[in-house]
């Protein structure tokens, strides 16, 4: 049939001897109808090769069968393979998807999440760049949309959440090079906003073991607090000066701090990054000082990236399970569309330790 000459609602009905009233809720999901109608109906509608129309259906369910998904750097290796978690699921069950993306901007986070709710998305999964504050999150919550957040908490925002074990597995990466004889580890972290207190009392209290709030911890801090524990129990003094706050989301930052760390007679033998974009930066720094891997410096980063494998010798990584955190959060979003009214869930998932060859003792 011509595109022309679609079949409609009006159409089904006359076919399969119903109301139009009644083959509209048929094909629109909504209301009841007797089994033998529905079957009278779905018979009419395969035969007339019938296609729905989506915004008529969205305007009668107020449902668009649209997820809403906030990134903080679809160009970043951890948010593309959350993203293909994320579709692969929502395909799978019949949603699309409208993808946005903030660069880590407040501003450009507020933006992006009024254009998804005027564009009336079912539910949100957000990367939130403000774990302190976030009014416009817990505005959505308190309208009643569906969100689940990723990688980050917030505080006082009480709804679904998945994430890594970041301290965990920070704490085994630094383990590692601890095991391997290490004694001096540098680390390479963006620490870009505060933890609510500035670095030096930060490092105070956490090699002291004083209580720290990690849930409302940006993950490079919580990566920073399983190094500091992982020295703590080995019995290691952790030195200020091996700490290398970067300050920003960029591989070039990270590049231009590292020669301050990694030359003088003090220096560090080994390195522990925080995430794919500070590895990239070390890397190129490391490549620029003619430093080997690991005779010069051992080398363990946090996220296994592509390159990581394919270099000789192969880089040590911690590998987040990238791809299944995506499709966690949007199973947990969609059962939250379908009415699922259970207490908020935080789901942290182990990585995984992958040695390869660029730890040496």
């Amino acid at each position: 049939m011509a595109a022309k000459n679609r079949a409609t609602i009006a159409d089904v009905a006359r076919a399969a001897g119903v109301s139009t009233a009644t083959a509209g809720r048929v094909l629109g999901g909504y209301g009841y109808t007797s089994d033998e109608k529905k079957d009278q109906v779905l018979k009419a509608a395969q035969q007339l090769g019938y296609r729905p129309n989506a915004l008529a259906r969205s305007l009668i369910t107020g449902k668009t069968r649209t997820l809403g998904v906030v990134a903080g750097d679809i160009q970043n290796p951890f948010y593309a393979s959350v993203l293909r978690g994320i579709s692969n699921v929502a395909e799978a069950n019949g949603f699309g998807l409208l993808i946005t993306n903030t660069d880590e901007s407040r501003r450009k986070e507020v933006e992006a999440v009024e254009l998804l709710a005027r564009n009336q998305v079912d539910g949100l999964i957000v990367t939130p760049s403000d774990t302190r504050q976030a009014r416009h999150l817990h505005n959505l919550r308190t309208a009643g949309v569906p969100l689940v957040l990723i990688d980050r908490a917030v505080a006082g925002l009480m709804v679904d959440r998945v994430g890594t074990d970041n301290i965990a597995a920070a704490e085994a990466a630094v383990r590692l090079l601890i095991a391997a004889g290490h004694r001096r580890i540098g680390i390479v972290a963006e620490l870009v906003e505060d933890a609510g207190d500035d670095l030096p009392r930060f490092l105070a209290r956490a090699v002291a073991g004083d209580p720290v709030e990690s849930d409302m911890l940006y993950p490079s801090w919580q990566r920073l607090l399983g190094y500091v524990r992982a020295h703590r129990v080995a019995g290691l003094p952790v030195d200020p000066a091996l700490v290398l706050r970067v300050g920003s989301y960029s591989a070039e930052a990270a590049q231009a701090r590292m020669p301050a760390l990694l030359t003088g007679a003090d220096r560090p033998t080994a390195l522990f990054t925080t995430d794919g974009t500070m590895s990239e930066g070390a890397m190129r720094a490391i490549t620029g000082l003619r430093l080997a891997i690991p005779g010069d410096l051992s080398l363990v980063c946090f996220d296994d990236l592509d390159w990581m494998s394919f270099l000789h010798p192969g880089i040590t990584t911690v590998a987040q399970p990238r791809l299944a955190m995506g499709e966690a959060a949007a199973r947990m979003l969609l059962e939250r569309i379908a009415g699922a009214d259970f207490p908020p869930r935080t789901v942290l998932m182990p990585a995984e330790l992958i040695e390869r060859g660029s730890v040496a003792g």
